[in-house]
């Protein structure tokens, strides 16, 4: 019997992995959900990622492209007159007020490289991606702590199911980027 040619298999893999995880936890996520959820062999999918950390960790790099992209993508951020506290909290704001479900997935993949070494590089490849864009507004040291600051606002958002508060957050991104105490 012929292989059929099938180029999008992969990330069809991937995107149904992001189904899965979204639906029933990292806990839930199998070759044979997502070979199921994807709607392909099972073969299929241990050809393509021989473990779950490698399509944990594809999963995850496609997930964490947003929040990188809208900063990469924003005009106002990059223009040298913006305010970039109040473009950033707006910015969180406008990612944190997406779908919920799609950044609750962002951190438990994020997270879960507290447990899964092998997550641990592109959860790093995140924050070096995120402080990269904002680097060219201040200093990398600067901007990894911008960084720090934006993940803890949202893990508290999400964890406590407080509403965002940009002006809260554009105010302690302006301390950070003011350097003050």
């Amino acid at each position: 019997m012929p292989r059929r040619y099938d180029p999008e298999r992969r990330q069809r893999i991937v995107d149904a992995a992001l189904r899965v995880v979204g639906r029933a936890g990292i806990a839930g996520l199998s070759h044979r959900t997502v070979a199921a959820e994807a709607d392909v062999p099972l073969g299929s999918t241990t050809y393509h990622f021989a473990s779950l950390d490698e399509l944990l960790v594809a999963a995850l790099r496609q997930a964490g492209e947003g929040f990188g992209a809208a900063l990469r993508e924003s005009a106002a951020l990059a223009g040298p007159d913006a305010d970039a506290a109040a473009e950033l909290a707006r910015l969180t704001g406008d990612w944190l007020a997406g779908e919920r479900a799609r950044v609750e997935l962002e951190y438990e993949l994020y997270l879960a490289a507290l447990r899964r070494p092998a997550l641990r590089p592109v959860a790093a490849e995140w924050g070096a991606q995120v402080g990269a864009v904002l680097a060219h507004r201040t200093d990398p040291a600067t901007a990894r702590a911008l960084v720090a600051l934006i993940d803890g606002i949202c893990l508290q958002v999400l964890l406590t199911d407080a509403p965002y508060d940009e002006a809260y957050a554009r105010e302690m991104i302006g301390r950070v980027l003011e350097g003050r105490d």
